[in-house]
C-alpha cells in the first residue's frame, strides 16, 4: 500500500457539512486491490487480538460486531484502515465515529475519510492504520500501545487546555464561530467586528494592571491588607542571610513560595526547622528571584472562582495522596490510584496522574517515610504540598455551601485587584463560617485561574463556568458574528463577488472580501494573489475593523481544506461548467457540482441560496436545498422562474431591456441593462447574468432597490473594479481588451461580445492552461477559430506538468478542426507579445488576450498606453 496524500479539512466539505474536522487519505491498494480480507489468511485473528475493541464498530449490518462481520465475508483495507484510525483515536482518549471510504476514478485508489478531534493526531492514526495494517497482513508484531502514548503526547502538547478548551466549547454550543490564532491557548471567539479574544482564561477584558497585581503576590497582600481583607503573615525576601529574620518575624511553621510562580511550583509548606527553611528558600528561588514566607495556616485549602464580579463556583482542594491498608507500600499505592480510570495523562481525564518528584520525596522525608514504607490501614500520606489538580490532586465542590459574608469578601476581592475572572485561594477549617470568625485568610488571588476543577470536580456537582464567561463576552443583544456572502461557480464569480462587495459598500458596510485577485478590506488591497481559499478567509473574518465579509469561494480551496467559516447568511453560484475535470477526483460535471453545492449547504436555513435557474446543475443543488432559494436567468419564461414564482418565490430576470426583481407576481424593475456599465451596454450575456446574481444577493439581504439602481451604474468595468475581466483599452487607432477567460464557456462568452464588436481585423492572443483534459484544451482552440481572424499562440506559463509543445499542439490541433486554413502563428519565448501583437494592428484592430497568456499583460498595456499618450508608438 502506498499513501499518495494527507489532506486536513478544517471546515464544510464534500464530504460533510456538519463534520468540519476530517482527514482525507488517498490510499493505493496496489496489490491489495485484488485482496480482500477474506482472503488473507489469518487477517480478521490478528486483527481481533491486537484492537479487540473494534467489536463495537457497527459498520453497515448496523449491530456490534458487525465491522467485525465485514471483514469475515471480504472487505477491502482501505475499509479496515478507516476504523482502524477512528479506534485507536478513541483508545487514546479521542473518541471518534465518522468515517467514509470511496473508490476513486482510479482503479485500487481509495479515499479513506474519517474525523479527528485534534489535527496532528488525526495524520498521526492515518499514517499509524496503515502501518498496523501491513502489520497485521504479515503477521508481525506491533506495539499499538506505543501509538497510542504518542497520539496521547501529541494531543496534550496541541490541544486547547481544559479551561480554555471548556470556554470554546461553550461558544460552539451557544453557535459562536471562534478560530486559534496560534498553537497555544489564543483564541479568537466570533468574526470580524464582533470578536473577542481569549488566552486561557484571560480575556481581554482583563486589566493588564490587575494581572501585574495578581501576578505580584506581595503587592497582592498588601492591597488586600489595605481593604481590611485578611491574609497570611509573611515577608519577602531575596537570599538565603534573610531566611533567619523570615523566621524571627513570623514564627513557625512556616510556607516558602516564589512571589511570581503558579501551579504550587516552587512552593514548601509547614516548615518547621531552618535548615529545612534554609531549602524551601533555594528551592522556591529557583522559580522567583524574590520569594514569600508565610505563616503556615492549618486549614483546608479552597479555591473561590470569581467571573464578571460574581462568585460562580468554589472548590475543596485536597492534594495528592494516597491511604494505607496496611499492605501495599506507598509506590504501590500510588500506581493504584494512578490505574482509577477518573485519572490520565495531562489533561486528558478529570483527575491527573501522580507523579513523584522533590516535593514528595520532600514530605516522605519529613514523616520518616520512603516509596517502600507500608502506610498504617486507613492512614492518609500526602504526596504533594500544595492542591492543585496538575500534580495530581483531587476537588469537591462546595459552591452552595459558602457563607454569604465569604461571598462578599471574594466579591470585593475581584474588585480591589480589577480582574474580570478571578480564582482565590483560601485557607480555612470551612467556607460555611465566615472567615473572621474561624480564621481563615486569603492566601493568593490568581489570574488565568484553572476551571477544570470547577467543571469536573472529584465529588459534587460541577459547575459550567465557561458559560459565565460567555455573558460576559456577549451578553444578551451583543451578536458574535459579520454577515457572511460566498460566491463560487466556474465563471463569474470573481466579478459577482467585486459587485456584491460594491453593492454593500455602497449601503454603509465595512467590507471585507476576497478575490482570485486578492484581499480587499474596503478599498484597500491587503495581499495580491489568488486569494479564494480557507486562509483567505480567515484573514476577512479575523479583521477587527470589517463588519461584512464577501467571499469569493473556488473549487481548489474547498477540495483542499473546507470552507474557511462554519456558515454563511447567501451563498451564490453563478454557474457550473466544464472546467478544470479530470483534476482531484472531480472528473465530471456532476462531480463538480457536489463541490460547488458545499457553498449552498453552508448557508443558514433562515439564509439564501442564488442560483443560476438556466443551468441544469444549479437547479438541482436548489431542489436539495435547506435554505432559502432564489433563481436568476436571461429567460423570464424560463420554466424554474415560472414554477418557483408561482409559489411566491423570488427571481432576478432581464426582460424587457431591465434588470427586473420578480416576486410572485410582482416585478420590480431595478435598472434598465443598458445602463448598468458592467454589462456593456447589454450586449454581454454572461456580464447580465453576473449583475443579477449580485443584485438578487443585495436584494434578499435587505438593501432597497433604489441604492441597488443607483449603485449598479458606479460600478464601472475597469482595472481598478475588474481587474483582468473584459479590460478595455483605446488607443489612437485600435482597442486592446485583457480578459481572463480560460475555459470553453469564458471564451463563447467572449465570443458573444466580439460579435458586436465593428472591427475589421480581430486578433487573439491566447495560450492552453496545463490543468485541463486534452479535448478541453482542444475545445478553447476551436472557439478561437470561431472569433478571430488571426491568432497568436503563446505558452511560456501554466503548463503545469504539461510540456509547452504538448499544450500548442493541442491548441493547433483545435484550431484547424474548425478552420484548417485559419491564420495562426506560435509566439518564441523570445518575442514580446504584446508589442508584437500591437504591431499588427491596423485602423480599427481590435486585440484580445485571454487566459494569462502574458503575465501582467493589465501593467503592460498601460505602459503601451503611457507611450503613445507622451511619446507616440
Amino acid at each position: 500500500m502506498k499513501i499518495e496524500n494527507i489532506q486536513v479539512l478544517r471546515g464544510p466539505n464534500i464530504w460533510s457539512s456538519n463534520r468540519k474536522k476530517l482527514i482525507q487519505m488517498r490510499l493505493n491498494l496496489e496489490e491489495l486491490e485484488h485482496q480482500p480480507t477474506n482472503k488473507i489468511d489469518g487477517f480478521y485473528e490478528r486483527l481481533k487480538t491486537l484492537i479487540p475493541s473494534l467489536y463495537e464498530h457497527r459498520c453497515s449490518p448496523g449491530i456490534p460486531g458487525g465491522f467485525f462481520q465485514r471483514v469475515i465475508a471480504g472487505t477491502w483495507m482501505g475499509h479496515v484502515i478507516e476504523h482502524i484510525a477512528l479506534e485507536i483515536q478513541t483508545l487514546a482518549g479521542m473518541d471518534t465515529g465518522y468515517g467514509r471510504t470511496r473508490e476513486t476514478h482510479t482503479p485500487g485508489v481509495y479515499n479513506v475519510v474519517f474525523n479527528y478531534l485534534e489535527e496532528k493526531v488525526g495524520i498521526f492514526a492515518a499514517e499509524a492504520a496503515v502501518r498496523i495494517a501491513e502489520a497485521l497482513i504479515k503477521g508481525d508484531d506491533y506495539n499499538l500501545e506505543a501509538d497510542i502514548q504518542t497520539m496521547k503526547e501529541i494531543r496534550e502538547n496541541t490541544r486547547l487546555g481544559p479551561s480554555t478548551g471548556s470556554i470554546v466549547e461553550e461558544a460552539i454550543a451557544r453557535d459562536i464561530p471562534w478560530i486559534r490564532l496560534n498553537n497555544q491557548s489564543l483564541v479568537q471567539l466570533g468574526y470580524g467586528k464582533n470578536q473577542v479574544r481569549i488566552r486561557a482564561t484571560m480575556t481581554e477584558k482583563t486589566s493588564s494592571i490587575a494581572v501585574d497585581l495578581a501576578g505580584n503576590k506581595d503587592e497582592t497582600k498588601r492591597i488586600l491588607q489595605e481593604h481590611a481583607i485578611p491574609v497570611a503573615k509573611g515577608i519577602t525576601i531575596t537570599s538565603v542571610a534573610e531566611v533567619a529574620e523570615a523566621i524571627r518575624k513570623v514564627g513557625f511553621p512556616l510556607v516558602f513560595k516564589p512571589l511570581d510562580g503558579n501551579h504550587g511550583r516552587g512552593a514548601t509548606i509547614n516548615v518547621k526547622t531552618e535548615d529545612d527553611a534554609i531549602a524551601a528558600f533555594e528551592h522556591a528561588a529557583k522559580i522567583s528571584r524574590k520569594v514569600i514566607v508565610e505563616k503556615f495556616i492549618t486549614g483546608y485549602d479552597f479555591r473561590v472562582l470569581v467571573i464578571d464580579n460574581q462568585m460562580v463556583a468554589a472548590a475543596l482542594r485536597i492534594p495528592a495522596h494516597v491511604k494505607g491498608n496496611g499492605e501495599l507500600n506507598i509506590q504501590q499505592l500510588i500506581d493504584k490510584e494512578n490505574s482509577d480510570p477518573r485519572r490520565g495523562y495531562g489533561h486528558e481525564n478529570v483527575l491527573t496522574e501522580i507523579s513523584v518528584d522533590r516535593d514528595t520525596m520532600d514530605l516522605l522525608e519529613k514523616k520518616g517515610y520512603t516509596l517502600e514504607t507500608v502506610p498504617t490501614d486507613g492512614e492518609i500520606v500526602y504526596l504533594k504540598s500544595t492542591a492543585n489538580l496538575s500534580t495530581g490532586g483531587t476537588s469537591v465542590d462546595v459552591t452552595d455551601h459558602v457563607h454569604p459574608q465569604n461571598v462578599f469578601i471574594c466579591e470585593r476581592i475581584s474588585r480591589v485587584i480589577g480582574l474580570d475572572i478571578c480564582g482565590i485561594d483560601i485557607m480555612a477549617d470551612n467556607l460555611t463560617e465566615p472567615l473572621t470568625e474561624n480564621g481563615g485568610v486569603i492566601l493568593e488571588v490568581n489570574a488565568a485561574p484553572g476551571f477544570r476543577m470547577h467543571i469536573a470536580p472529584s465529588e459534587g456537582l460541577p459547575r459550567n463556568v465557561a458559560g459565565h464567561v460567555i455573558d460576559m463576552l456577549y451578553p444578551p443583544g451583543k451578536s458574535a458574528r459579520i454577515p457572511i456572502i460566498a460566491t463560487t461557480g466556474t465563471n463569474g464569480k470573481t466579478t459577482t463577488t467585486r459587485l456584491i462587495a460594491h453593492l454593500i459598500k455602497s449601503s454603509g458596510y465595512r467590507v471585507g472580501y476576497t478575490t482570485s485577485d486578492g484581499i480587499y478590506v474596503q478599498n484597500t488591497m491587503m495581499l495580491k494573489g489568488d486569494t479564494t481559499g480557507p486562509v483567505s478567509t480567515e484573514f476577512i473574518l479575523k479583521d477587527p475593523s470589517v463588519d461584512f465579509a464577501v467571499l469569493e469561494t473556488a473549487r481548489g480551496g474547498i477540495l483542499r481544506s473546507g470552507l474557511g467559516f462554519s456558515k454563511c447568511d447567501i451563498g451564490v453560484i453563478t454557474n457550473i461548467q466544464p472546467d478544470h475535470l479530470g483534476i482531484a477526483d472531480i472528473n465530471t460535471l456532476e462531480d463538480l457540482a457536489r463541490v460547488k453545492s458545499v457553498v449552498i449547504n453552508s448557508v443558514k436555513k433562515d439564509g439564501w441560496g442564488i442560483l443560476n435557474a438556466d443551468n441544469e446543475y444549479c437547479v438541482k443543488i436548489g431542489r436539495k436545498a435547506d435554505c432559502k432559494i432564489a433563481y436568476f436567468s436571461r429567460d423570464e419564461e424560463n420554466p424554474v422562474i415560472k414554477a418557483h414564482c408561482a409559489k411566491g418565490g423570488i427571481a432576478c430576470i432581464a426582460e424587457n431591456g431591465y434588470i427586473t426583481i420578480k416576486k410572485g407576481d410582482w416585478k420590480i424593475r431595478v435598472q434598465r441593462t443598458a445602463l448598468v456599465p458592467l454589462t456593456f451596454g447589454g450586449t454581454v450575456s454572461f456580464m447580465i447574468e453576473n449583475v443579477m446574481a449580485a443584485t438578487l444577493a443585495a436584494y434578499v439581504w435587505g438593501i432597497k432597490t433604489e441604492e441597488i439602481k443607483t449603485s449598479l451604474t458606479t460600478f464601472i468595468p475597469s482595472v481598478a473594479q475588474t481587474p483582468g475581466r473584459m479590460n478595455i483599452f483605446n488607443f489612437k487607432d485600435f482597442r486592446f481588451m485583457v480578459d481572463f477567460a480560460h475555459n470553453p464557456d469564458g471564451y463563447l462568452g467572449v465570443k458573444e461580445f466580439l460579435k458586436s464588436i465593428d472591427s475589421p481585423m480581430k486578433i487573439g492572443l491566447i495560450s492552453g492552461t496545463g490543468d485541463r483534459r486534452d479535448e478541453d484544451i482542444r475545445e478553447l482552440g476551436a472557439i478561437a477559430a470561431t472569433m478571430f481572424d488571426r491568432i497568436l499562440l503563446r505558452q511560456e506559463n501554466h503548463t503545469r506538468g504539461r510540456t509547452r509543445e504538448n499544450l500548442l499542439g493541442l491548441m493547433v490541433e483545435g484550431i484547424k478542426s474548425v478552420n484548417p486554413d485559419m491564420n495562426f502563428e506560435l509566439l518564441t519565448a523570445d518575442q514580446d507579445p504584446i508589442a508584437y501583437a500591437i504591431s499588427l494592428a491596423q485602423p480599427g484592430t481590435f486585440i484580445t488576450t485571454l487566459s494569462d497568456a502574458v503575465d501582467n499583460a493589465v501593467e503592460l498595456v498601460q505602459n503601451f498606453q503611457e507611450k503613445e499618450r507622451y511619446h507616440g508608438i
